[in-house]
Protein backbone atom coordinates (compact mmCIF):
# COMPACT_ATOMS: atom_id res chain seq x y z
CA UNK A 1 0.00 0.00 0.00
CA UNK A 2 1.07 3.37 -0.47
CA UNK A 3 2.10 6.25 2.05
CA UNK A 4 1.80 9.61 2.41
CA UNK A 5 4.82 10.61 1.50
CA UNK A 6 4.16 8.84 -2.23
CA UNK A 7 1.60 11.49 -2.56
CA UNK A 8 4.28 13.40 -4.98
CA UNK A 9 4.84 10.35 -7.12
CA UNK A 10 1.12 9.91 -7.07
CA UNK A 11 0.17 13.34 -8.60
CA UNK A 12 3.07 13.03 -11.91
CA UNK A 13 1.25 9.38 -12.10
CA UNK A 14 -1.88 10.25 -11.80
CA UNK A 15 -1.55 13.10 -14.11
CA UNK A 16 0.38 11.34 -16.80
CA UNK A 17 -2.74 8.41 -16.73
CA UNK A 18 -5.03 11.28 -17.30
CA UNK A 19 -3.26 13.06 -19.92
CA UNK A 20 -3.40 16.14 -17.92
CA UNK A 21 -6.71 16.20 -17.35
CA UNK A 22 -6.01 15.88 -13.76
CA UNK A 23 -4.25 19.41 -13.59
CA UNK A 24 -6.30 20.72 -15.70
CA UNK A 25 -8.94 20.08 -12.44
CA UNK A 26 -6.37 21.07 -9.80
CA UNK A 27 -5.52 24.53 -11.67
CA UNK A 28 -9.09 24.85 -11.27
CA UNK A 29 -9.77 24.27 -7.79
CA UNK A 30 -6.44 25.93 -7.05
CA UNK A 31 -6.63 29.16 -4.84
CA UNK A 32 -5.61 32.30 -4.94
CA UNK A 33 -1.83 31.98 -5.88
CA UNK A 34 -2.03 28.36 -4.60
CA UNK A 35 -0.17 26.09 -7.06
CA UNK A 36 -2.62 23.17 -8.61
CA UNK A 37 0.27 20.31 -8.61
CA UNK A 38 0.09 21.41 -4.05
CA UNK A 39 -3.70 20.67 -5.29
CA UNK A 40 -2.95 17.49 -6.56
CA UNK A 41 -0.32 15.83 -3.79
CA UNK A 42 -2.59 16.74 -0.80
CA UNK A 43 -5.89 14.62 -3.23
CA UNK A 44 -3.34 12.18 -3.57
CA UNK A 45 -2.54 11.65 0.08
CA UNK A 46 -5.93 12.06 0.94
CA UNK A 47 -6.39 8.95 -0.94
CA UNK A 48 -3.54 7.36 0.58
CA UNK A 49 -4.90 7.93 3.74
CA UNK A 50 -8.22 5.95 2.64
CA UNK A 51 -6.61 3.17 1.30
CA UNK A 52 -7.13 3.67 -2.00
CA UNK A 53 -3.92 3.45 -3.31
CA UNK A 54 -1.14 0.69 -4.29
CA UNK A 55 2.38 1.74 -4.97
CA UNK A 56 5.22 -0.47 -6.92
CA UNK A 57 8.30 0.63 -4.87
CA UNK A 58 12.08 0.21 -5.92
CA UNK A 59 13.28 1.63 -2.85
CA UNK A 60 13.83 5.54 -4.27
CA UNK A 61 9.75 6.17 -3.54
CA UNK A 62 6.58 4.93 -6.30
CA UNK A 63 7.52 4.05 -10.00
CA UNK A 64 4.13 2.35 -10.62
CA UNK A 65 0.32 3.25 -8.76
CA UNK A 66 -2.72 1.96 -8.98
CA UNK A 67 -6.14 3.98 -7.23
CA UNK A 68 -9.22 2.18 -7.89
CA UNK A 69 -12.90 1.52 -5.55
CA UNK A 70 -15.61 -0.50 -5.83
CA UNK A 71 -19.21 0.97 -8.17
CA UNK A 72 -22.35 0.41 -5.98
CA UNK A 73 -25.07 -1.67 -7.55
CA UNK A 74 -27.18 1.77 -8.13
CA UNK A 75 -26.26 4.83 -10.43
CA UNK A 76 -24.85 7.94 -9.36
CA UNK A 77 -27.01 10.56 -10.13
CA UNK A 78 -26.01 12.76 -12.74
CA UNK A 79 -28.00 15.92 -12.23
CA UNK A 80 -27.96 19.33 -14.30
CA UNK A 81 -25.05 20.91 -12.13
CA UNK A 82 -22.81 17.85 -12.40
CA UNK A 83 -19.66 19.20 -14.53
CA UNK A 84 -19.37 18.22 -18.26
CA UNK A 85 -15.83 17.11 -18.25
CA UNK A 86 -16.65 14.23 -16.33
CA UNK A 87 -20.70 13.68 -17.23
CA UNK A 88 -19.67 11.47 -19.90
CA UNK A 89 -17.43 9.22 -17.68
CA UNK A 90 -20.10 8.69 -15.04
CA UNK A 91 -22.41 7.70 -17.54
CA UNK A 92 -20.16 4.86 -18.37
CA UNK A 93 -19.38 4.12 -14.92
CA UNK A 94 -23.07 3.90 -14.40
CA UNK A 95 -23.18 1.14 -16.82
CA UNK A 96 -20.18 -0.47 -15.23
CA UNK A 97 -22.75 -1.57 -11.96
CA UNK A 98 -21.34 -3.96 -9.23
CA UNK A 99 -17.94 -3.80 -9.86
CA UNK A 100 -14.15 -2.64 -9.39
CA UNK A 101 -13.31 0.31 -11.08
CA UNK A 102 -9.69 0.91 -11.85
CA UNK A 103 -9.40 4.55 -11.76
CA UNK A 104 -5.65 5.17 -12.72
CA UNK A 105 -3.11 2.49 -13.16
CA UNK A 106 0.37 4.82 -14.40
CA UNK A 107 3.60 4.05 -14.28
CA UNK A 108 6.54 6.67 -15.17
CA UNK A 109 7.55 6.11 -18.90
CA UNK A 110 11.17 4.97 -17.62
CA UNK A 111 10.00 2.24 -16.04
CA UNK A 112 7.38 1.06 -18.80
CA UNK A 113 7.51 -2.09 -19.91
CA UNK A 114 8.56 -4.11 -17.23
CA UNK A 115 5.02 -5.70 -16.55
CA UNK A 116 4.43 -3.37 -13.73
CA UNK A 117 0.79 -2.25 -14.82
CA UNK A 118 0.25 -6.22 -14.97
CA UNK A 119 1.32 -6.85 -11.71
CA UNK A 120 -0.87 -3.75 -10.50
CA UNK A 121 -4.11 -5.37 -12.62
CA UNK A 122 -3.20 -8.38 -10.81
CA UNK A 123 -3.28 -6.95 -7.24
CA UNK A 124 -6.57 -4.85 -8.35
CA UNK A 125 -7.89 -8.23 -9.21
CA UNK A 126 -7.43 -9.65 -6.01
CA UNK A 127 -8.55 -6.52 -4.06
CA UNK A 128 -11.97 -6.61 -6.24
CA UNK A 129 -12.40 -10.80 -5.31
CA UNK A 130 -11.83 -9.99 -1.51
CA UNK A 131 -14.48 -7.20 -1.74
CA UNK A 132 -16.73 -9.42 -3.21
CA UNK A 133 -16.88 -7.95 -6.57
CA UNK A 134 -17.18 -10.46 -9.52
CA UNK A 135 -16.62 -8.14 -12.11
CA UNK A 136 -13.68 -5.38 -13.50
CA UNK A 137 -13.84 -2.33 -14.88
CA UNK A 138 -11.47 0.65 -16.42
CA UNK A 139 -12.51 3.91 -18.88
CA UNK A 140 -9.58 4.75 -21.22
CA UNK A 141 -8.90 7.43 -24.05
CA UNK A 142 -9.82 5.60 -27.39
CA UNK A 143 -5.89 7.45 -28.61
CA UNK A 144 -4.54 5.49 -25.45
CA UNK A 145 -3.84 2.60 -27.53
CA UNK A 146 -0.80 1.35 -24.91
CA UNK A 147 -3.64 0.71 -22.40
CA UNK A 148 -6.13 -0.53 -23.72
CA UNK A 149 -4.57 -3.00 -25.31
CA UNK A 150 -2.94 -3.92 -21.78
CA UNK A 151 -6.20 -4.29 -20.43
CA UNK A 152 -6.97 -6.61 -23.28
CA UNK A 153 -4.39 -8.72 -22.40
CA UNK A 154 -5.90 -8.71 -19.08
CA UNK A 155 -8.96 -9.95 -19.92
CA UNK A 156 -10.89 -6.92 -20.55
CA UNK A 157 -13.17 -5.84 -23.46
CA UNK A 158 -14.94 -3.37 -24.73
CA UNK A 159 -18.87 -2.79 -23.37
CA UNK A 160 -19.73 1.14 -24.90
CA UNK A 161 -18.16 4.51 -25.47
CA UNK A 162 -18.93 8.08 -25.00
CA UNK A 163 -17.44 11.09 -26.77
CA UNK A 164 -15.40 13.20 -24.62
CA UNK A 165 -17.14 16.51 -24.08
CA UNK A 166 -13.11 18.70 -23.31
CA UNK A 167 -14.84 22.10 -21.67
CA UNK A 168 -11.21 23.86 -22.01
CA UNK A 169 -9.40 20.93 -21.31
CA UNK A 170 -6.87 20.29 -24.35
CA UNK A 171 -6.52 16.50 -25.65
CA UNK A 172 -6.83 14.92 -28.93
CA UNK A 173 -9.32 12.12 -27.45
CA UNK A 174 -12.20 12.03 -29.07
CA UNK A 175 -14.16 8.89 -27.15
CA UNK A 176 -13.74 7.36 -23.53
CA UNK A 177 -13.90 3.63 -23.68
CA UNK A 178 -15.79 1.68 -20.87
CA UNK A 179 -13.91 -1.84 -20.68
CA UNK A 180 -15.14 -4.58 -18.23
CA UNK A 181 -13.82 -8.22 -17.26
CA UNK A 182 -15.28 -11.07 -15.23
CA UNK A 183 -13.23 -12.15 -12.34
CA UNK A 184 -14.98 -16.20 -12.81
Amino acid sequence: MAVETDAHALADLVNFAGEGLPLHVWTGLAQDGEDPWAVGRARQAKKVREGQVVVIDFGNGAVAGLTGYGIGSEPEEIGDDFPALFRTLQELENKALDSWYVNVLACYPENRGQGLGSKLLDVADEIARDAGYSKMSVIVADENVGARRLYERKGYSELDKAPCVKDGWETETENWVLLVKSLS
